[in-house]
């Protein structure tokens, strides 16, 4: 189920195989686990010094886990430590379910944030970034409804500082009229991006349905704000524009940005990258993103950060999806020229 059916929704109301033998490098014995398998998590990391990229982990990635099997969202940085990633990207409406009832108070926040600085710190990860939906819309026409989202994402902010994260991703949902988006989109940046930047939080925006689907008006958008700490978090998926039903997400896309001038458009402006990923062949390759080529997009563009695994497949299980998406970013990575 995608983000956005979710929230709308609450509105109202073992591992693949693995790849990394072939990738560890030459002289590093491989760990293992007390019964004597691989360990997969030391695996990864190995592997992952030769990146030009860290590997971090969406929490979007389990949220069945959590929403449907009962998994507690606190054992996020567990988890992602056992699958070999070093950096966390929070949902934050994988704690909605306390935090709402609870009004989003300061203390509710400040028990999401002591907890989840708890559990990163003992499992030695580092916080990357939360991914806010659920919080107004920051494109929308009204002016007053468009600054009051601005101030629903303060909270976000000053949880995100709390928990050294280097920022906080946005929506940019509000008008359907270009020229309109457009112009309220950079208004609504503007005024969180100001907010942010006296806490040193980038606030990122992720090509994520509508017109933000449409990398060439994301970046007229982004050439047009004039803050340094206002950005783009590309998503190697996320371009479609219009669905047949809008308010069914399995009906199918109506209109689709290609996704590779998409993710070369938004490149420029970009502080983060999502890595998303559906089903695999039995190559272990995505069935529909070419990986090597999208990684080529994001190395060119001089990228030298965290690249997040976004799991939203169903044909194998989350854990299984996770390994494979990682297992394929490190050998796509390792065939670029």
């Amino acid at each position: 189920m995608k983000r956005r059916k979710f929230l709308h929704q609450s509105a109202k109301a073992s591992a693949a195989v693995s790849l990394f033998g072939a990738l560890a490098c030459k002289g590093n014995e491989k760990k293992e686990t007390s019964d004597g398998s691989p360990d997969s998590g030391a695996m990864a990391a190995t592997a992952e010094a030769d990146l030009f990229f860290d590997l971090s982990l969406g929490q979007w990635s389990i949220n069945r886990m959590i929403r449907n099997d009962g998994v507690d969202p606190y054992t996020f940085a567990e988890k992602a430590k056992g699958w070999g990633f070093t950096g966390l990207e929070y949902v934050s409406a994988l704690y909605y379910g306390t935090l709402q009832p609870a009004g989003f108070s300061a203390e509710a926040m400040q028990e999401f944030v002591d907890k989840s600085n708890e559990e990163a710190q003992k499992h030695g990860m580092k916080n990357v970034l939360i991914m806010v939906d659920g919080q107004g819309n920051l494109a929308v026409s009204d002016a007053a409804e468009r600054a009051a989202a601005v101030e629903n994402h303060h909270k976000w902010v000053d949880a995100a500082a709390a928990m050294g994260c280097h920022a906080i991703r946005v929506n940019l949902a509000g008008s359907d009229v270009p020229d309109e988006w457009i112009a309220n989109s950079i208004d609504g940046l503007t005024q969180l991006g100001n907010y942010a930047r006296d806490k040193r939080i980038n606030v990122l925006v992720e090509n994520h349905g509508g017109l933000s689907s449409n990398g060439e008006m994301m970046a007229r958008v982004f050439s047009q704000v004039e803050l340094d700490n206002v950005g783009t978090l590309p998503d190697f998926g996320n371009f479609c524009i219009r669905r047949n039903d809008p308010s069914d997400y399995g009906s199918g896309c109506a209109e689709a940005y290609d996704i590779y001038k998409g993710v070369e458009e938004l490149m420029p402006f970009a502080k983060a990258v999502s890595a998303k990923s559906h089903d695999f062949g039995p190559d272990g390759n995505e069935s529909e993103i070419d990986y090597v080529r999208m990684l080529k997009i994001v190395k060119d563009a001089g990228y030298r950060g965290y690249i997040g695994v976004e799991y939203e497949g169903s044909e194998i299980g989350e854990e299984a999806g996770i390994i494979a998406t990682r297992d394929l970013l490190i050998k796509a990575a390792g065939e670029l020229s």
